[in-house]
């Protein structure tokens, strides 16, 4: 394929079949590899592609009532898994590889290791969380004792830190804090190694989990980073100290999750809402449903305008003042 094949099929992704941005990223990428890495030949001309534009959405939230419902609903390790992630407002990846060593139940933190764009940070443990996160230790304790029992026990270790340090991938503060329940062998060393917990048992667990709730909204495992945020920022706490928490390099990244301060539609209180104070009541009692035609056309009768007469509020009724 050429220029102009490659470039209309590009802009027939996004134009005809509107597919979303990144799945037009991950098709460009592929092509770009093809040329650049295998076929060694130029693509400045990739620039004219149509791209397809990348929408803006806020997040889903849940209330704190629909978390705790969500979380009675799940169970074993993934429900400590999900309560780390609303508990610190972790990533998902950034809580199946924490290690023994990077919690700090004395301090009450979590050192999150290469985090998103390669960064570290700090977060808390949530007081609650203590002695769960506790329990859990001492069972990688125990496992990782049967392990260097059986000649195992080896974990794999960032970078080339193995070559510096060969003993460190059979020491328990490199252990995971959520490991899997199987080896696997390492291409490098030979060994049989523990990884941590997969990512798609606790993206599984959760939808499910929330579906058992009752929970009639799409969660997923990053919506509870996203409540995290939120009810941090409704709590009163500023939003610098939430960017730090979340590992966000830029306040305008956090700033999203301002648009739910305390209610709906950016904290603004509805004009409809603000009848009831003014009447005195209800504006809008319940009526009995009606098959009058003519009750329909003409309005409730219950509906009552006011005026103000020698300073009181006085109740007309709406049709009477259409006479005036």
């Amino acid at each position: 394929m050429g220029e102009r094949e490659v470039t209309a099929f590009l802009s027939d992704l996004a134009t005809r079949r509107q597919v979303s941005a990144s799945t037009q990223n991950q098709a460009l990428a592929a092509l770009l590899f093809l040329y650049r890495d295998v076929l060694d030949t130029p693509v400045g001309w990739l620039d004219k592609v149509i791209r397809a534009k990348r929408p803006h959405r806020t997040p889903t939230v849940l209330s704190r009532h629909e978390v705790a419902r969500l979380m009675t609903a799940m169970s074993g390790t993934p429900r400590l898994v999900a309560m780390v992630l609303y508990g610190g407002g972790l990533r998902l990846g950034e809580a199946l590889s924490l290690r023994v060593k990077d919690v700090d139940l004395d301090r009450g933190e979590l050192s999150i290791r290469h985090g998103k764009g390669g960064r570290d940070r700090v977060t808390m443990v949530p007081d609650t969380l203590r002695e769960p996160l506790r329990a859990q230790i001492e069972r990688v304790r125990e496992m990782h004792r049967r392990d260097l029992a059986a000649g195992r026990g080896a974990v794999a270790l960032p970078g080339a830190f193995h070559a510096k340090s060969p003993g460190a991938p059979f020491f328990l503060h490199w252990q995971w804090v959520f490991p899997a329940t199987r080896f696997y062998r390492d291409s490098t060393s030979g060994r049989w190694v523990r990884h941590h917990m997969h990512d798609t048992v606790v993206q599984r667990a959760v939808p499910l989990s929330a579906r058992r709730a009752g929970i009639e909204k799409r969660v997923t495992c990053h919506t509870l980073r996203h409540s995290f945020a939120t009810h941090v920022l409704e709590a009163g706490y500023d939003i610098r100290t939430v960017q730090e928490l979340l590992g966000h390099r830029d306040v305008r990244t956090t700033m999203i999750y301002t648009h739910v301060l305390n209610r709906g539609g950016r904290g603004v209180r509805s004009p409809l809402d603000a009848l009831e104070t003014a009447m005195g009541g209800p504006p809008f009692p319940p009526r009995e449903p009606t098959n009058s035609t003519h009750d329909m056309l003409t309005g409730p009768d219950s509906i009552s305008l006011g005026r103000v007469i020698d300073g009181q509020f006085a109740k007309t009724s709406w049709h009477n003042e259409l006479r005036r």
